[in-house]
């Protein structure tokens, strides 16, 4: 999907791009958003701001998503748009616009705010798989590349069985918060194995991003620390590190799978 093989994921009201751009000689990809497409996502996310969260706020989520991929024209890193939305319809538009600029669409099924959750954004989507699976189905008719931000530890919900579904439905990655379940990661490797798996949370140097590659993951993501140039500087020597050396400095479990990667 991408090399070199660190992300810098989305984060509510500041992952934009700008905020790309300033990652991008560390950095193989950039998840933008999350976005609210619809206005039952758009009420909710207004009603965070109201509480003093940061959020993208947009009356016309399509031209404000347009206007970042054409910041971010002839950028050499693969970009993707992180979404949320109550519907099918908002999704097939983002990436039917995500395709024309070969870019990547993101289902939101991560945060975890009430609001969010209340009108079936966010965290919700994990405990209804009919509408996620749904959601990524719609997108991938674009022909853009499609992936989904899930988090571990959601009572009743589990991951590998997900994952699997959701890569039938049409998910080329799955973006895994592994919140303190880091070992979940081996867990949705041995289930779905064809899935590029990025995993988040926490990643900050050699020792956390080798944990992650050691369970499987194909690529890490940096959230929090994501405009911190050192953090990014010292992940992307660990990544290297790791590809470079080879099978022999992996402890963990077996992670033999091939994909198709861009080369910068």
């Amino acid at each position: 999907m991408f090399s070199p093989r660190v992300a810098v994921a989305s984060l509510s009201g500041e992952s934009d791009a700008e905020w790309a751009k300033q990652a991008t000689p560390h950095v193989g990809a950039a998840f933008l958003g999350g976005i609210a497409l619809d206005e039952p996502a758009r009420e909710a996310a207004h009603a965070l701001v109201a509480r003093g969260r940061s959020e993208f706020l947009t009356d016309d989520p399509l031209e404000f998503v347009e206007a970042q991929l054409v910041a971010l024209a002839g950028s050499d890193i693969f970009t993707a748009v992180n979404v949320r939305a109550t519907s099918p319809d908002p999704i097939r538009d983002v990436a039917e616009l995500c395709a024309e600029y070969g870019a990547g669409v993101e289902v939101n099924a991560h945060c975890r705010q009430e609001e969010l959750c209340a009108v079936g954004c966010g965290e919700s989507l994990l405990r209804d798989t009919d509408r996620l699976a749904e959601y990524v189905a719609t997108a991938a008719e674009s022909g853009a590349p499609v992936g989904v931000k899930v988090r571990a530890e959601v009572e009743d919900v589990s991951l590998p069985e997900l994952a699997t579904e959701l890569a039938d439905a049409g998910a080329s990655w799955l973006h895994i918060d592994a919140m303190d379940s880091e070992s979940v990661v081996a867990d949705v490797v041995a289930a779905e194995p064809d899935s590029f798996v990025v995993a988040n949370n926490g990643v900050r140097d050699r020792e956390t991003a080798h944990e992650y590659l050691r369970y499987g993951a194909d690529a890490v993501s940096v959230g929090r620390a994501s405009d911190d140039p050192v953090v990014l500087r010292r992940v992307r020597e660990a990544v290297d590190e790791w590809f470079v050396g080879g099978d022999a400095e992996r402890p963990g479990p077996p992670h033999d799978r091939e994909h198709e990667v861009s080369s910068r």
